[in-house]
């Protein structure tokens, strides 16, 4: 990081009458929200030039690093500000549970609003939006590591029993769909994309990434998705 691309930064930022400014802190790979805190001049240096988030504690009145003593650090994949210059959003790779209570995120506690739809779920809700939310839960599972949990297995079991799992699952799909069983196809593709959002987490790369690419695929063909063989 050059001195001008910090000062440039620092310049943009809407500092408090404390010289603090919020920063929202998001997993890169699933786009939860992880938590809330405060940068200072100092730390914002820090986080540019380690890669990792730093913060400035109101409490303790110190810089923190995070993760350095729980080892649930955070690698900076993206840091913005928005358009007013006094929120900065600063997007990581998330290493465990960001919260100190052991949770994936700090905003685990629903509030019930409006009609009654707590975490903000509606019956209008878009078709695929369980995807996001099963990617949500498996980051959740992946930082967390609940014990008993199919997920925790997965992950501490490592890559290569993933990968072995999506291969068998795709197997299953093509037998189901041997058979012409819809209710055998329903139940079989839905474990083979359950293990492909795993796989996904492990090698931290966002489903949205999936998304973008057959979005661009579409837009080259300029008609129809040609699949190819």
């Amino acid at each position: 990081m050059s001195e001008q691309t910090f000062e440039s930064l620092a310049e943009a930022v809407k500092w408090d009458g404390q010289a603090l400014v919020p920063a929202i802190v998001q997993d890169a790979v699933s786009k939860e929200v992880l938590m809330l805190a405060y940068m200072n001049r100092e730390s914002l240096r820090l986080t540019l030039e380690s890669g990792e988030t730093w913060f400035w504690s109101r409490s303790r009145s110190e810089l923190w690093h995070k993760g350095a003593t729980s080892g649930h650090i955070q690698k900076v994949r993206s840091l913005r500000y928005d358009c007013d210059g006094d929120t900065l959003l600063v997007q990581v790779e998330q290493t465990g549970p960001a919260c100190h209570t052991g949770a994936y995120s700090c905003f685990y506690n629903e509030a019930v609003v409006g009609d009654g739809i707590s975490g903000g779920s509606k019956q209008t809700a878009g078709r695929f939006d369980i995807l996001e939310k099963l990617e949500a839960i498996i980051a959740q599972r992946d930082a967390e590591r609940p014990e008993g949990a199919y997920t925790t297995y997965l992950f501490e079991k490592g890559v290569d029993k993933i990968l072995k799992k999506v291969g068998e699952e795709a197997g299953e799909v093509i037998i189901a769909a041997k058979n012409r069983s819809h209710e055998e196809l329903r139940y079989e593709a839905s474990d083979l994309i359950f293990h492909l959002l795993v796989l996904l987490r492990e090698q931290k790369l966002p489903l949205d990434d999936i998304m973008a690419e057959l979005a661009r695929r579409h837009l080259k063909q300029k008609s129809e998705y040609a699949i190819s063989d």
